[in-house]
């Protein structure tokens, strides 16, 4: 299949997944290897995580380590890794004006991606999270380059108070309805304290709401985030910080005890092998 006609597919079957009926769960790979083994356990769509990527490269988070066309590179790894739809988190867009998102939609609708998040926050700590008008011009200005793509692109606007312990769930509401308002397909305010929070947040807008599990928060299953009138979960980077989890408790067990039980639970060679010949 030509690739262009390969990711219009990918594509539409994004949209279709975020029309629904009920809620689906996006995982986040780090990297290929990770892609090719969260595709074959049978997820419908992708996303990547920037702290995944930034932590394995031995980077910290958000404070601007992983450049705009690394983070790309590894998304069309990543994208040529599965056959499924992958979007991707973009963080602030690398930019902080309105056409320097506009162009990171652009770039990344090149690149593969069907669907990708801008959040309103600066990476700045004095002023970590953008004033409201300039956040909806970003918004605009990316919902604007995502639909001018040639293929479906699925773009996420991201309110990011509850990050910054700024919970204050009008403005998070405000900000979220605004975004809509200028064309945002996906609507994302991650760290969310309660169900009654993920609520009325699904409840003051239109557009699929994505809400973020597996975090240090509290834990909410699925069926309770589909009666709360959730579309799509994402895990952000609990997975890459389990598999660095696993390795910190491995290493541990090696120094403290000398003994190897860790090896028990690991992936075999041979399933391993395996995933990452198909």
């Amino acid at each position: 299949m030509d690739l262009s006609n390969d990711i219009a597919a990918r594509g539409a079957r994004f949209r279709e997944l975020h029309a629904g009926p009920g809620l689906f769960v996006i995982p986040n790979p780090w990297d290929a290897g990770t892609a090719k083994l969260l595709t074959s356990l049978g997820f419908a769509a992708l996303a990547t995580t920037s702290a995944g990527l930034a932590h394995a490269w031995g980077r910290p988070d958000g404070q601007g380590a992983v450049s705009r066309d690394e983070t790309l590179a590894n998304a069309r790894d990543i994208i040529a890794a599965t056959h499924l739809p992958v979007a991707a988190d973009l963080e602030n867009g690398f930019a902080h004006s309105a056409e320097g998102v506009a162009e990171t939609i652009r770039l990344a609708g090149e690149a593969g991606l069907v669907g990708g998040s801008i959040e309103d926050a600066t990476g700045e700590d004095d002023q970590p999270i953008y004033d409201f008008n300039q956040a909806v011009e970003r918004v605009a200005a990316g919902a604007e380059a995502a639909h001018a793509l040639p293929l479906p692109f699925v773009f996420a606007a991201r309110a990011e108070n509850f990050l910054h312990e700024r919970r204050d769930l009008d403005d998070t509401i405000r900000r979220l309805q605004a975004f809509e308002a200028v064309g945002a397909d996906l609507l994302y305010a991650p760290g969310l304290p309660d169900l009654e929070a993920i609520r009325t947040v699904c409840a003051a807008v239109t557009k699929p709401v994505n809400v973020l599990i597996g975090g240090s928060g509290p834990a909410f299953s699925l069926t309770e985030l589909a009666e709360a009138g959730v579309r799509r979960v994402s895990l952000g980077s609990a997975l890459s910080r389990a598999a660095l989890g696993a390795v910190n408790a491995a290493a541990r067990e090696l120094l403290d005890t000398g003994t190897t039980s860790f090896a028990k639970s690991a992936l075999p060679y041979a399933e391993a092998q395996r995933l990452m010949s198909d």
